[in-house]
């Protein structure tokens, strides 16, 4: 993929030298409006190691099913929380729980609703690692454009494909309306498809791709690009398969309501 960019000081937006990992990711979000991080380069991007986050995985075994969709669909189970992380005390705060909503225009299949999923497990929003990857993204978005504090989202998805098939994106290719986007890879079992498709939200350029490793991530300039990922049907039929994700999602100016 193209991540080639030039890059100054004055872009880190910190005294701190960053990693070349970290260096190369704000690099390809400056130019290309997104960039693919490695598992291997987890620990060096967010400040969190891989590792670290494997004891949340059984966490995405009890997630909720989704009783929102629109198309019907009983194959989507989620959590959601929400954040706020202030960049000058690098400290990240938990908020009461409140409704996930988007505008028709970012969402034209389940915007314009307010959809009160079920909350993170404790153990999962307290988590150091969980709250370290929180953190850690949002401090490296603070580099790519400068802010006092983030409104963070974090959504725990399942799709699985016991009806045959499971659509990660049924509102189709989209904008989150938010600042950045961060779509964590947690686990793929016994599935085929879910590729991943992001494209220039101002032009035709457009790169397609499917993750496959744990805790590899796609981080996306949610102005400069839209995104999608086709449906997921399972590997060998009658066994039902899943793909978990972590999606997390940055806004400056406060969570979107009605």
């Amino acid at each position: 993929m193209p991540f080639s960019a030039q890059f100054s000081e004055s872009d880190s937006r910190s005294t701190i030298e960053p990693s070349a990992e970290l260096a190369g990711t704000v690099r390809a979000l400056l130019r290309e409006g997104y960039a693919v991080v490695p598992r291997l380069a987890l620990r060096d991007v967010a400040g969190v190691e891989p590792a670290a986050l494997d004891g949340l995985r059984s966490s995405w075994d009890r997630l909720q099913p989704d009783e929102y969709l629109r198309d019907g669909g009983k194959y989507r189970f989620r959590r959601h929380g929400c954040f706020v992380q202030r960049l000058e005390t690098s400290v990240l705060t938990p908020c009461p729980h409140r409704a996930h909503w988007q505008p028709m225009t970012y969402n034209a299949l389940h915007g314009g609703m307010e959809r009160w999923f079920e909350p993170l497990e404790s153990a999962t929003a307290s988590s150091e690692a969980f709250r370290q990857l929180l953190a850690g993204f949002g401090a490296l978005f603070a580099r790519v454009r400068s802010v006092q504090r983030w409104f963070i989202e974090a959504h725990q998805f399942r799709i699985d494909t016991a009806q045959g098939i499971g659509r990660p994106t049924p509102e189709g290719a989209h904008r989150d309306g938010v600042d950045f986007v961060a779509v964590v890879m947690v686990n793929r079992s016994r599935v085929r498809g879910g590729e991943t498709r992001v494209f220039q939200a101002a032009g035709n350029a457009g790169v397609r791709f499917t993750m496959q490793e744990s805790w590899s991530a796609l981080l996306m300039d949610d102005a400069k690009v839209i995104h999608e990922t086709t449906p997921i049907q399972p590997l060998d039929s009658p066994a039902v398969g899943h793909r978990d994700t972590l999606v997390l999602t940055y806004r400056e100016k406060g969570f979107q309501a009605p």
